[in-house]
């Protein structure tokens, strides 16, 4: 998917930081992209939740259409 010689070094730490924000929000379009999908083919939270290595609970709570954050509220671990 993408190459290591790609990716900033610590010499480099503005373009690096740049880098780890920019995975963040496209990890997080990707894992709501796929949730919507497969609510829309019928899985149940609870096979989310495994596929994503959390509870049924944990799932809903953070990823439900209904409940959710705009990515742009998306915080730092």
């Amino acid at each position: 998917m993408f190459e290591t010689r790609d990716i900033p070094t610590p010499d480099h730490l503005d373009e690096a930081f740049a880098a780890v924000v920019a995975l963040r929000r496209l990890s997080g379009r990707l894992e709501r992209s796929a949730v919507d999908h497969a609510l829309e083919q019928g899985w149940t939270w609870n096979q989310i939740g495994q596929a994503l290595g959390l509870t049924a609970q944990a799932a809903h709570k953070r990823l439900s259409p209904t409940r959710r954050a705009p990515l742009t509220a998306t915080k730092a671990v």
